[in-house]
């Protein structure tokens, strides 16, 4: 099809802002040089460090403002949702919305007693290889002395120290690889209900101090925008004009180059096509400036379709898989609330280890949360569980680090489970399925070593049918058995039906979390 002069005039009028806000985005999104474009094409050919698949256990600090109330996760959003627990809490203990808002909770984050080489030092005791900081959640506060949001900053208000350099000095001082969480691509819809007003009551319809221009630079500024969008918007909707988006480039690109993280956490998927894209280059490529051309960084996409092909490692919130994954994953969970929460109930050490043991045979890490308090100290009951983890890793973890995922990854009534239509076992209320037992065990393997993983004491031998010698995973011949923690060689039999092992007579302190078996095949 030929076109006539007009024609071509008229289509490349139409099409001249496009390609004009095209042109302008890619001369504002600068990414360092190196191996990476923001192609998604480019970042194809990423592939995910070895380190990474060797560390197993992370510990993450998810703490902000928002811990300063010490009432829970997503408290800067809900405080605005008339009829909402928080709401309730709010207005009953600071005052109604329109008067006393976010904005004005914000300098009690105080973390008066925050000691990240002490907290680093406990972390590092319990085994984690990696240590995460929060960035910047979905309530638009950075916790770095960052240029692009310099009101509303850790440096600049409430503890007046830069959280995220503080952390990443006391967890590289100790070895351990440093991440950093952004959950900013959700914050513009996120914070909407700041903007609206109670729907009844005595105060209906007088706005809530998100509605304050002089404080857009934290509520956000929504002119432009429908009328209704406040009212309709999805909390983790990603609906926001390209100034946002930009903002969000900048910011998250501040973090990056300030201080080159080893892991880097999205709250989603990649955000903002090539806003998001961007940003995944520019991690890769500061990676590869500190290592030689070596890439060593990692970054975590909730959206599977993403890591198919390289790109990005993929991250399961409070989920895990059903079998055993081709290349690494994690699961990020908590032992309670995100943010901390006075009374909520924990997670028992058994109930971490339980968690640990599966996701690792399944090839696997474990992000951990423990939320801080405003104070920046753990209470009392994190310490003790705290300490419970350190105890069974301090025995157990040969098994856990360096080690890859065996035929299966596990036998036992715990292995039938039910399964979402998306291949994930998710279940929010994590804490309340049951324990795993003695009769469920897990596998890993290193060299010519296979770990089992037995998550209880049984009252007698312990029989693990796959490593039988009809099994249909046609084991090796097992030459030599021993228990983790336990210097003595263990009786043994491999027979057609299974590997039957005998037991120490002496109960290992930390048996009712689970022991760790160590065979050696010829």
């Amino acid at each position: 099809m030929r076109l006539s002069r007009r024609q071509a005039l008229t289509l490349l009028a139409t099409a001249a802002p496009a390609l004009k806000s095209a042109y302008a985005r890619q001369n504002q999104l600068a990414v360092t040089p190196g191996p990476f474009t923001a192609a998604p094409t480019s970042l194809q050919s990423y592939r995910i460090p070895d380190w990474f698949n060797d560390a197993k256990f992370g510990i993450w600090a998810h703490w902000g403002p928002q811990s300063s109330i010490e009432y829970g996760d997503w408290y800067a959003r809900r405080m605005y949702i008339q009829g909402s627990d928080q709401y309730n809490y709010h207005v009953k203990t600071y005052g109604h919305p329109s008067k006393i808002g976010y904005k004005d909770l914000v300098p009690q984050f105080k973390a008066a007693r925050w000691d990240p080489d002490h907290l680093m030092d406990l972390y590092v005791k319990a085994g984690a290889k990696y240590f995460f900081s929060m960035g910047v959640h979905h309530d638009n506060f950075d916790m770095w002395n960052s240029k692009y949001q310099p009101r509303w900053n850790a440096a600049a208000v409430g503890p007046k120290r830069d959280i995220v350099g503080a952390w990443a000095t006391a967890a590289r001082k100790r070895g351990l690889r440093f991440g950093v969480s952004e959950h900013l691509s959700n914050s513009y819809d996120w914070l909407a209900p700041a903007h609206l007003s109670d729907s009844s009551g005595p105060l209906a319809g007088v706005p809530y101090d998100g509605s304050d221009k002089a404080f857009a630079d934290l509520y956000h500024d929504y002119t432009g925008q429908p009328s209704n969008f406040a009212k309709t918007a999805d909390a983790m909707g990603r609906v926001a004009p390209d100034w946002w988006k930009l903002q969000y480039f900048n910011r998250i690109k501040d973090l990056v180059d300030n201080y080159q993280p080893d892991l880097l956490y999205t709250d989603g998927g990649i955000p903002f096509d090539d806003y998001g894209y961007s940003i995944v280059a520019e991690l890769y490529n500061i990676s590869a400036s500190r290592h030689s051309g070596k890439v060593e960084s990692i970054y975590f996409s909730k959206q599977a379709d993403q890591c198919t092909v390289g790109t990005c490692t993929l991250d399961r919130e409070r989920g895990v898989l059903d079998g055993i994954s081709p290349t690494p994953w994690q699961t990020d969970t908590c032992i309670g609330d995100w943010h901390y929460k006075r009374g909520v109930a924990y997670k028992t050490p058994k109930k971490v280890i339980d968690l640990l043991v599966d996701i690792v045979s399944k090839n696997g890490n474990l992000l951990l949360n423990f939320p801080l308090p405003n104070s920046g100290e753990l209470d009392f009951a994190e310490r003790e569980i705290l300490d419970g983890i350190t105890a069974w890793m301090t025995v157990n973890s040969e098994g856990i680090y360096s080690t890859r995922p065996w035929k299966i990854y596990g036998e036992g009534p715990s292995t039938k489970v039910i399964i979402a239509s998306n291949g994930q076992e998710f279940d929010p209320n994590e804490g309340k399925k049951p324990d795993l037992t003695s009769s469920d065990i897990r596998f890993t393997t290193k060299g010519s070593n296979i770990y089992a993983f037995v998550q209880g004491w049984p009252e007698g031998p312990v029989m693990i049918p796959a490593l039988g010698t009809n099994s249909a995973q046609n084991p090796a011949k097992i030459t030599s058995a021993r228990m983790l923690g336990h210097d003595e060689s263990l009786k043994f039999t491999q027979g057609s039906s299974g590997l039957n092992v005998t037991l120490p007579t002496n109960r290992p302190p930390t048996a009712d979390i689970g022991i760790t078996l160590k065979f050696t095949t010829a």
